[in-house]
């Protein structure tokens, strides 16, 4: 690994993001997305092919802005004492293939996974849903981990959907963003989401919002909701 790479004003925008992604590794265990040392959240480096992960195999309650890594869109290690995140070459091609994209967020939280194990995107019946991601979460192919394979099958899902959000099969959720915290707000309302959707059809059958609703609701979110 390296340390102390960086010079300049491309310095202090990494020690800036740093900080800003170990803060948002704190929801994810927050909101209960994680276990141990699963999961992950990235951010790009603005004015940089760069980008600013989770090292592997870290303790959350060990994170630090010095302990995240900086890596090239290649996922090559820039800057860092660790090694990064196992997940490193899939986030970084979504970052190479989506470049609207400024944040990835990786976590295994249960409700969502268990969608993603049996292979089922999760329906729009919620108009949270709606305003969210704008129709079902859809699925995505198996892939092994390692390589940029997980990251093809994201990018290949997200294509045509408005959802942040993909469950990618028999492993977890990948979401993006705008910005790292849009990805982890996607991540927290995916698995919010996935938890009511299963407790409701445990009661019976789903009622679906019709088209012209979803597209009426998620405009109204998107382009309305909230202060401007």
């Amino acid at each position: 690994m390296t340390s102390g790479g960086l010079t300049g004003t491309i310095s202090d925008t990494v020690a800036r993001i740093r900080q800003e992604v170990c803060r948002l590794h704190e929801q994810l265990t927050r909101w209960e997305l994680v276990t141990w040392t699963s999961g992950n959240v990235s951010a790009r480096v603005p004015g940089a092919d760069l980008m600013v992960i989770k090292p592997s195999g870290v303790s959350y309650d060990d994170l630090t802005p010095e302990s995240m890594v900086v890596t090239t869109l290649d996922g090559d290690v820039v800057d860092g004492n660790h090694s990064p995140s196992s997940d490193t070459d899939a986030h970084a091609y979504v970052y190479r293939h989506l470049p609207q994209v400024n944040g990835v967020v990786h976590t295994h939280s249960p409700y969502a996974t268990a969608w993603a194990a049996r292979d089922e995107a999760i329906p729009c019946v919620l108009t949270a849903m709606a305003d969210e991601f704008g129709g079902e979460i859809p699925v995505g192919p198996f892939a092994l981990i390692g390589g940029d394979d997980i990251g093809k099958g994201i990018v290949a899902t997200l294509e045509g959907h408005r959802s942040p959000a993909v469950l990618m099969r028999n492993h977890g959720v990948f979401t993006i963003g705008a910005s790292a915290k849009a990805a982890v707000k996607a991540a927290v309302m995916c698995e919010d989401v996935a938890r009511t959707v299963h407790i409701a059809r445990t009661g019976g059958p789903l009622v679906p919002i019709e088209p012209r609703h979803i597209d009426a609701l998620y405009e109204r979110y998107q382009g309305v909701y909230g202060q401007r």
